[in-house]
């Protein structure tokens, strides 16, 4: 079990190493900060402190989900897909300043990571809950990014 909370914790911050590369000088350039903002976006050490700890509790859920899974083929497929989702979407926002495709990835990363919860739930029970800070955070970064969509 160890083993595979240590892989994925790898892999998940892997990810998120390589989505910084493109959000750390974007967020105070010139055109991120002239855009209109969600009166409700968190300041910027909120997003890191809460992908961190997402990023961790993701890890042990996908490890306990890779345990209990009958179909490992589908739960690493969805755990790649997430992947490229997480890490795709700060190129295509920050550098490529997509608002539109940055939205809809978004929105296919929340449906896929509220897909992962309520399918593993009746394996996984209570462990479903390490889940639950993503799905949260998600529906967040999808309401700031609509936002900015729609006033700008």
């Amino acid at each position: 079990m160890s083993t595979r909370i240590i892989i994925f914790l790898l892999l998940n911050f892997a990810a998120l190493s390589l989505g910084g590369l493109f959000t750390s000088g974007a967020v105070t350039g010139e055109w991120y900060q002239t855009l209109n903002k969600a009166p409700w976006t968190p300041p910027g050490w909120v997003f890191g402190a809460a992908w961190t700890s997402i990023m961790v509790c993701f890890a042990i859920y996908m490890a306990y989900a890779w345990q209990s899974s009958t179909n490992k083929n589908t739960l690493i497929t969805l755990f790649i897909i997430q992947w490229i989702l997480n890490v795709s979407w700060n190129p295509l926002f920050f550098k490529y300043q997509q608002i539109t495709a940055g939205l809809i990835v978004i929105v296919a990363l929340t449906l896929l990571v509220g897909y992962l919860f309520f399918t593993q739930y009746h394996q996984l029970k209570l462990k479903s809950l390490l889940l639950l800070p993503y799905v949260v955070w998600m529906m967040i970064a999808t309401s700031l990014n609509a936002y900015i969509f729609l006033k700008n």
